[in-house]
Parts: C-alpha cells; sequence; structure tokens
C-alpha cells in the first residue's frame, strides 16, 4: 500500500500527516508507504516548517528530515491513495488526472465535506491540526486495512 499527503506548500498539513501516519502505520506492523506533496513548488527540498516539527516533537513525532516535493502526475501510478487536506487542493490533483482510475484515487484527507485547516498563518492551528490528523489517520489505517 502506498499514501500520498497532499497539501499547498508540503510544509505544514501534509508533512503532519506524512509523519503521524508513517508511525501509526509502523505501530500497526504494516510495511506501507507513506510520502507527502505539495501542489505549489515554492518549497520544494525544504524542511517542514518549523512550529510544525516543534509540535510534533511534543507529541513524540520526528519530522525534521522530511522534504518538500511538488505533486506531479506520475504520483497517480505510483500512489494507491492520494489524499489531500483542502477542497482547492483537491481541485489541482484532480486537473492533472488522465482518467476515471486516477480520480478514484483522490479524496479529502478528513471527508467529503470536511478540510484540514491551514496552520501557516496561525500559530494556534498547529496543535488541534496535529489532532485532528493523529485521530484520522487511524481511522484510515482501519479503513485501507479492510
Amino acid at each position: 500500500m502506498k499514501v500520498l499527503m497532499v497539501c499547498l506548500g508540503n510544509i505544514c498539513r501534509s508533512p503532519l500527516a506524512e509523519g503521524i501516519f508513517r508511525v501509526q502505520v509502523n505501530a500497526a506492523g504494516l510495511d506501507w508507504e507513506v510520502a507527502s506533496a505539495g501542489t505549489g513548488d515554492w518549497h520544494v527540498g525544504h524542511p517542514p516548517d518549523r512550529r510544525g516539527i516543534a509540535m510534533a516533537a511534543n507529541y513524540g513525532y520526528d519530522i525534521s528530515a522530511q522534504r518538500a516535493q511538488q505533486f506531479s502526475a506520475r504520483m497517480f501510478d505510483a500512489f494507491d491513495h492520494i489524499l489531500v487536506m483542502d477542497k482547492n487542493n483537491l481541485r489541482d490533483v484532480l486537473k492533472l488526472a488522465k482518467n476515471d482510475e486516477q480520480r478514484r484515487k483522490v479524496k479529502l484527507f478528513l471527508n467529503e465535506e470536511q478540510e484540514v485547516r491551514d496552520p501557516y498563518f496561525d500559530n494556534a492551528l498547529f496543535e488541534p491540526v496535529l489532532l485532528e490528523i493523529e485521530v484520522r489517520s487511524k481511522q484510515l489505517i482501519a479503513e485501507f486495512s479492510r
């Protein structure tokens, strides 16, 4: 199983989701690949946002070695599930899909109506976002394991 988390810049939400999901996958004894990407290219090669790294560390997750990459159409073939953090990124990812098979791989991380809030401009959102990702990651692992 290969799972990709996607947000705008790949420095806040998707790196948190990648790190948390990977730890939970490993704890469940699953041999899954987990990665993240951003729809934009501004931060390619950069580590996650320092606030996200610090908040993740407070909860026992080390995301400091991750580096941002940009989402590309080739990722449709490389991943089984592509989970996006908000509707804008959902739209941008789906624009690159060439067929229904690729489109079926893409969905919002939380659910069809709920988005993961972007903490980039609000320091106070990093902790609630992390906690929301923790809960949803457990649900997704159970769902994908069926």
